[in-house]
C-alpha cells in the first residue's frame, strides 16, 4: 500500500523555472505578445507581467519598442544573466535549455 505522499501529484504547485523565465520564453516565441496574453497563459496578474518586464529590462535581458499602439519585445541573448551564480551563461543559453526551437 503506497502513502499519498509517495504519490505524484497531478497538478504540482510549482515549477523549476521562474516567471521571469516563463515571460522570457513567450516573448522569446512571440515578440508581439500583449501582456495580457503572457499573463494568461502564465496564470498570473498582467500586473505581475509588467513588473517582470521591468525588471528583465533594468538587467538587459530585453528591451521593448513602440510600434503604434503595441510593444515589441527583444531578447537579448548574448545577456549574462544576473545572478551570481548564473553569471556564467547568458539569456540564449537558458531560452536554448528551455524551448526546443530556441536560436
Amino acid at each position: 500500500m503506497e502513502s499519498a505522499e509517495s504519490k505524484p501529484s497531478a497538478t504540482p504547485t510549482w515549477t523549476f523555472l521562474t516567471h521571469h523565465t516563463h515571460v522570457l520564453m513567450l516573448l522569446s516565441e512571440d515578440p508581439d505578445m500583449r501582456l495580457r496574453e503572457c499573463a494568461l497563459r502564465i496564470g498570473i496578474t498582467e500586473r505581475a507581467v509588467q513588473t517582470i518586464v521591468s525588471d528583465l529590462e533594468k538587467v538587459g535581458a530585453l528591451s521593448r519598442k513602440r510600434e503604434g499602439r503595441r510593444n515589441h519585445y527583444e531578447i537579448h541573448r548574448k545577456q549574462p544573466l544576473p545572478s551570481p551564480i548564473e553569471s556564467k551563461c547568458v539569456v540564449g543559453d537558458l531560452l536554448v535549455m528551455s524551448l526546443a526551437d530556441a536560436e
